[in-house]
């Protein structure tokens, strides 16, 4: 009878090169992490980046000059179309971006998506600089009629992507509303321009030429295309950070030929008596109480 020369521990097989192959990329895994290549390594610098707290320029005279660090805010309104299907609250715009594209890189690619997300906290995601159009106009005062650009880092000190848009395509056009697409790109051209309009379209062109008011409800046209900044509140989109609402181009006018309140933005700035609060975050001073002089002199009728 043949007797079994083999014990338990007698290796057969490729047994040698799955050593060498555990190895090699316990040896790429090493490598990897002590450069910062990891997968989780990547998402928490760019995570890091968009949410690192960011500090809003705090305006002296009240209105907005270039190289200002401001929020676009979109104000809440009550007057709500189909109230449970709306996102409630001041939505603030962001940056977007795509899911998959975070997995793959730690550095966001353009063109990449523009969001809205009930946030007040200026972060790297949401805050924006306005920047001259034309030739360095660094703080001079913005007015209305006049071309500025919008730009952003996300929170990178070496980096500026523009506010954009273009019109739409079959190939190209607004996830959700299939309008005009409004994204961020770092090439610098004639998409990159906006202007600011006056709130009420009868003094609109009486205010042509006014200085830009901080803090106060504006409409944010494209130059180019001559469409208005719009925060759908009923499309949501599901980005990186969970579920926010679309942006896009479009001019929604109501039966008096007024912009209706999903294109009105606000210029948000810093707070001057807090470093990490906006204006919004103010208290507002209480109306004094005037009725005993209105009923003094007989004008409580």
């Amino acid at each position: 009878m043949a007797q079994n020369l083999y014990g338990p521990r007698v290796r057969m097989g490729n047994w040698n090169e799955d050593v060498y192959l555990e190895e090699e990329i316990m040896k790429d895994f090493l490598e990897k992490r002590d450069q910062g290549k990891l997968l989780i390594q990547k998402n928490r610098k760019l995570k890091k980046n968009l949410l690192r707290p960011m500090q809003l320029s705090i305006t002296e005279d009240g209105y907005i000059h270039y190289g200002d660090k401001v929020m676009l805010m979109n104000p809440d309104h009550p007057a709500l179309e189909e109230a449970g299907m709306f996102q409630r609250g001041d939505l603030s715009l962001c940056m977007a971006p795509d899911e998959i594209k975070v997995q793959l890189n730690d550095d966001f690619q353009v063109p990449c998506d523009v969001t809205a997300v009930e946030a007040r906290q200026p972060v790297g995601r949401n805050t924006f600089v306005v920047l001259s159009a034309g030739k360095d106009a660094t703080g001079q005062v913005v007015r209305y009629g006049q071309d500025f650009c919008l730009g952003l880092t996300g929170g990178f000190e070496d980096k500026m992507l523009y506010l954009s848009s273009d019109h739409k395509t079959l190939l190209k056009s607004s996830k959700k509303s299939w309008l005009q697409e409004v994204y961020l790109t770092n090439e610098v051209s004639h998409l990159n321009r906006w202007q600011a309009a006056f709130l009420e379209p009868q003094l609109r062109l009486e205010f042509e030429g006014f200085p830009v008011h901080a803090n106060e409800k504006l409409v944010i046209y494209h130059r180019y295309t001559n469409r208005a900044l719009v925060a759908h509140r009923h499309l949501f989109l599901r980005t990186y950070f969970g579920k926010e609402v679309e942006i896009a181009a479009h001019t929604y006018l109501d039966s008096q030929r007024v912009e209706k309140p999903k294109n009105i933005w606000i210029f948000v700035t810093g707070n001057p008596r807090d470093e990490s609060a906006t204006m919004l975050d103010m208290a507002k001073p209480r109306a004094e109480d005037t009725r005993a002089i209105e009923k003094a002199m007989g004008l409580d009728t």
